[in-house]
């Protein structure tokens, strides 16, 4: 999907831009739906600036959401709550512990690396920590972990779900800035592999500060075989979906329609899915597109609006006005994203700020795939951190336990993940190795 361009209108950037955009950020602080309050300050703002005709707004309305790559958001959806409902994702955490359950912090260990095989099929974060967190929290506190800390584990490990391919954030940041969603998975390959070391790494020293886990189970190779062997349908699921992409056999939608058909079909010849299962699955991966399709809907408009009044070449210059060092700069928008995913969800986010960094992002030298990786693995941060910090509430409500002292927990990890983010941002190489 690319933007449609107009030519910038003479438009006065005084109240008559600012009172909509005060009044969208209004909106969200009192709650509004994001895609409403977009909505509604995207319209005031073209209406006070007459920067587009309303006409237009409609139009591209529906141009925003007539891309076939769309197709693959919900299809991913679909998949990950059928792993769920199939009981595959149980077979991935059973070989996640089976191979790294003998390490120091073996469960620890496990419990992310779990997190990484379903991030792998699913590409959704809340889906991840909330599959993964009623299986492996009750563990991690027999284990002698305090309940907050285990929590946090799975928040911080399930934040691998918009990091690493198939990932729902780079369907919608390619969308969002017309690239190719099967390169953007290809680039964000390594990056997302080692923010799941990063935290893997992290919980062994916190392991070792306070002595969470009280054993460590033996490595058995025969054990080892056979979780491999009875996950083999689930391992099958990624192979086919990033298998069937890089070979060119089929795109990233496609490849989403197949991976919910085999998931469907292995779970019916298991016994754990049945017809009436059907009907629910499809009810809940409907509730997830609803909030994330308008989303990227009203982007449309909204970056159309702002390309007319020449929004990112002014932000571009104001900010090269305080300094041309492209470390600094880089740094700003670094500390922009953090900022930006405390409060909001990543989707919006992308939606919001991919047109208006990128710019600034390009006159510093970087490309636009080392941009967009490295915007959403920062972004990524926001899982785990207040007020918004969706991962936290999703355990939270799984466990009862206070989002605040979860937050305590998570504070080591989101260091961790911000580490990641800086050698992204500063080592190109990660994110253009395929190249």
């Amino acid at each position: 999907m690319e933007f449609m361009t107009y030519q910038p209108a003479a438009a006065d950037l005084g109240w008559s831009f600012f009172l909509p955009i005060l009044g969208l950020v209004a909106m969200i602080a009192l709650g509004v739906p994001i895609w409403v309050a977009i909505g509604l300050g995207t319209l005031a703002a073209m209406t006070f600036t007459e920067a587009l005709p309303l006409s237009v707004f409609g139009a591209s309305l529906f141009e925003g959401i007539n891309a076939f790559a769309l197709i693959a958001v919900p299809l991913f959806i679909l998949t990950g709550d059928a792993l769920v409902r199939s009981g595959l994702s149980d077979k991935l955490l059973n070989l996640a512990q089976a191979t790294v359950g003998s390490f120091r912090s073996g469960l620890g260990s496990s419990t992310t690396l779990g997190c990484g095989f379903f991030a792998c099929i699913s590409g959704s974060d809340a889906a991840g920590a909330a599959a993964v967190g009623r299986m492996t929290i009750p563990r991690l506190v027999e284990r002698g972990y305090p309940l907050p800390a285990a929590c946090a584990l799975v928040a911080a490990g399930a934040c691998t779900g918009i990091l690493i391919p198939p990932s729902i954030a780079y369907i919608v940041i390619g969308l969002v800035l017309g690239m190719p969603v099967s390169t953007l998975f290809l680039a964000a390959v390594i990056p997302g592999i080692l923010v799941m070391l990063a935290i893997m790494l992290t919980n062994v020293v916190l392991n070792r500060m306070h002595g969470f886990e009280k054993g460590h189970e033996r490595f058995s190779l025969r054990n080892w075989l056979h979780a491999v062997w009875d996950a083999r349908w689930a391992l099958f699921v990624p192979v086919v979906i990033l298998g069937g992409i890089y070979s060119g056999i089929f795109t990233p939608t496609e490849a989403a329609s197949v991976a919910v058909v085999v998931v469907v079909l292995v779970g019916f010849k298991q016994g754990t899915l049945r017809l009436s299962d059907i009907p629910r699955m499809l009810e809940s991966s409907a509730r997830v597109c609803g909030v994330i399709v308008p989303i990227i809907a009203i982007a449309h408009p909204l970056a159309q609006m702002l390309a007319s009044l020449s929004i990112p070449q002014t932000m571009v210059g104001s900010i090269t006005s305080i300094t041309d060092s492209p470390v600094l700069i880089i740094l700003m928008m670094i500390g922009v994203l953090v900022l930006a995913g405390c409060v909001m969800e990543a989707t919006p986010n992308i939606v919001i700020l991919a047109p208006l960094l990128l710019p600034l992002a390009q006159m510093v030298g970087m490309d636009q795939f080392h941009f967009a990786i490295l915007m959403i693995t920062t972004l990524g941060l926001g899982f785990i951190t207040p007020p918004l910090g969706l991962n936290l509430f999703v355990v939270a409500g799984l466990t009862r336990c206070s989002v605040l002292a979860i937050a305590r927990y998570a504070i080591p990890f989101v260091l961790a993940m911000l580490s990641v983010a800086l050698l992204v941002a500063f080592v190109p190489w990660l994110s253009l190795w395929w190249r």
